[in-house]
C-alpha cells in the first residue's frame, strides 16, 4: 500500500477531500449474469458473439436475456452487466451466401 500523503494542518477540509479523491477509482453498478448458451457470431465482421445469459442478482434476477459479447466467451462464464433491461436482437437465419 502506498504511503499516505502528509497534509499540512492549516489546509482546509475541501482541499483535503480533493487530494483524497484524486487517486480513487469509481466503479459503476453492475449485475452478475451466467452464460447459459452461445448462440453464434454477429457483427459486420463476426467480432461479437451472441449469448443467452441468466441474470443472477438485482431487479431482473432469474431473467434470461440475449446479449452480444465482445471477446472470448463460453458456456458457464460470468458476465457483469451494467444494465439488464435492453436485449440484443435475435440473430437472423440468413447468413453469408444465403438467398
Amino acid at each position: 500500500m502506498p504511503p499516505q500523503k502528509k497534509i499540512p494542518e492549516k489546509v482546509k477540509k475541501e482541499e483535503v477531500d480533493e487530494v483524497q479523491k484524486k487517486g480513487s477509482v469509481n466503479f459503476s453498478m453492475a449485475w452478475p449474469a451466467r452464460v447459459e448458451e452461445v448462440m453464434g457470431r454477429t457483427g459486420t465482421r463476426g467480432e461479437a458473439t451472441q449469448v443467452r445469459c441468466k441474470i443472477l442478482d438485482g431487479r431482473d434476477s432469474n431473467k434470461i436475456i440475449r446479449r452480444n459479447v465482445k471477446g472470448p466467451v463460453q458456456k458457464g462464464d460470468m458476465l457483469m452487466l451494467r444494465e439488464t433491461e435492453i436485449e440484443a436482437r435475435e440473430l437472423s437465419k440468413a447468413g453469408r451466401g444465403s438467398h
